[in-house]
C-alpha cells in the first residue's frame, strides 16, 4: 500500500469529494432517463405477489448490502420483503421461500456465480425474477424475467473500481420500486404509522401540533403598533425565538423572529423604536392544531429558506392558538 499523501490541500480533497458526488449524480440521471417498460413490468410482478407472498431480495458482497437496505425499505413501506444471502441460500436458507415468492437479484457484473447457481432452484419454486444488473448482456440477464438497467459509465472512486456509483444506482432503483408500490397500493401515512409505532417517525406521525405547541398565553404577543423594544422585552420573558403579532380581534397579522431582528438592525439602527408591524413577517406560514408533527416539520424544512417556528392558528378564523418550534418536533422519542 502506498504511503498516505499528507501534502494534499483542503481544496484538492474537497474537489475529489465533489467529483465523486458528480459522478454519482450523473449516474442517477442516466438511470432515470432509462426507466421505462421494464420498470413497469417489475412493479406489476411485485404487485401480483398476492396475500402471504413476500419479496425475496438476494445478492452478495456490496450488492448484498444494498439488497438488505432495499428489503428494509420495502418492509417499512408496506411490502413484505426479506433479504436472502446468495451464498447462504445454497446451504439451506432456500427454506425461507414460499412457492411463487417474487425475487429481486442484484448483481453489478450480471455474472455472480452464487446467483447463477440459485437460478434452477428459484425456477423450481415458480418464482418470477427481477434483476437489478450492471450488465444487461450478461448470464443473469438471460434468465431473469425482467432486467432493470443498473449500469454506470464509471465508478466514483479515483481508481474507478470500487462499487460506488453502481451501488448508488442499485439502491435508487430499489427506492424507485418501493415508491411505485406505495403509490399503487395507496399506502398512507396511517399505514406507515402502523409499521413505525415508536421512535421519531412514530412520534411525528402520531402526535398532533396541539399536543406539543406552546399555548398563546405562554408566547410573546404584541400588536402591529407595539414597539420593537417592547416586543423584545416580551420575547426575553418568554424565550421561544419569536413573537406573534395579532390584530385587535386576536387574528394573526404576522410573526417577528430573532432573524427578523438581526436583519432589521442591519438596515435600521433605530429599529427598536419602530412599530413591529413595519418589520414583521406578514402572512407567515402557519400550522393548525390537528396537523401531525411530520406535516408541520415539512412546512418548516421543505422550503428554500428553512424556518424554525410556526404560529398555530384556528384554520377557519385565523385566531392565534400558540407557537410551535422545530425543536419541539425533534424532541427525543422515548423508545
Amino acid at each position: 500500500m502506498a504511503d498516505t499523501d499528507l501534502s494534499l490541500s483542503a481544496d484538492e480533497l474537497i474537489q475529489t469529494g465533489k467529483q465523486a458526488l458528480a459522478v454519482e449524480a450523473d449516474a442517477l440521471h442516466l438511470c432515470r432517463e432509462r426507466l421505462g417498460s421494464s420498470f413497469v413490468e417489475a412493479v406489476r410482478i411485485l404487485l401480483r405477489g398476492g396475500e402471504g407472498r413476500r419479496v425475496v431480495i438476494t445478492g452478495i458482497g456490496k450488492s448484498g448490502q444494498i439488497g438488505q437496505k432495499i428489503a428494509a425499505t420495502f418492509r417499512s413501506t408496506g411490502t413484505p420483503a426479506v433479504f436472502l444471502h446468495a451464498a447462504e441460500a445454497l446451504h439451506g436458507d432456500l427454506g425461507l421461500f414460499t412457492a411463487g415468492d417474487p425475487v429481486i437479484a442484484i448483481s453489478k457484473s450480471g455474472a455472480t456465480d452464487e446467483i447463477l447457481r440459485l437460478g434452477p432452484a428459484i425456477r423450481d419454486m415458480g418464482s418470477p425474477v427481477i434483476g437489478i444488473l450492471g450488465n444487461l448482456q450478461s448470464p443473469i440477464a438471460e434468465w431473469v424475467d425482467v432486467a432493470l438497467d443498473g449500469s454506470v459509465e464509471r465508478e466514483a472512486d479515483p481508481l474507478g473500481i470500487a462499487p460506488t456509483a453502481s451501488a448508488v444506482v442499485a439502491l435508487a432503483l430499489g427506492d424507485a420500486l418501493a415508491a411505485a408500490l406505495v403509490e399503487a397500493r395507496g399506502f398512507t401515512r396511517g399505514d406507515f404509522l402502523r409499521l413505525h409505532p415508536s421512535g421519531q417517525l412514530g412520534r411525528k406521525l402520531s402526535l398532533r401540533v396541539h399536543e406539543v405547541m406552546h399555548p398563546a398565553n405562554r408566547v410573546a404577543v404584541g400588536q402591529p403598533e407595539t414597539r420593537v423594544k417592547e416586543i423584545l422585552l416580551r420575547m426575553t420573558e418568554r424565550p421561544l425565538g419569536a413573537a406573534c403579532v395579532v390584530r385587535e380581534d386576536g387574528t394573526l397579522a404576522g410573526i417577528f423572529t430573532d432573524g427578523d431582528l438581526r436583519r432589521g438592525l442591519e438596515d435600521n439602527e433605530n429599529l427598536l423604536s419602530e412599530p413591529v408591524g413595519h418589520v414583521m413577517t406578514t402572512e407567515p406560514v402557519a400550522a393548525h392544531p390537528e396537523m401531525d408533527l411530520q406535516t408541520a416539520a415539512d412546512l418548516m424544512e421543505q422550503r428554500r429558506s428553512q424556518i424554525a417556528v410556526l404560529p398555530v392558528i384556528e384554520p377557519a378564523t385565523r385566531q392565534l392558538l400558540g407557537l410551535l418550534r422545530l425543536h419541539d418536533i425533534h424532541q427525543p422519542a422515548l423508545d
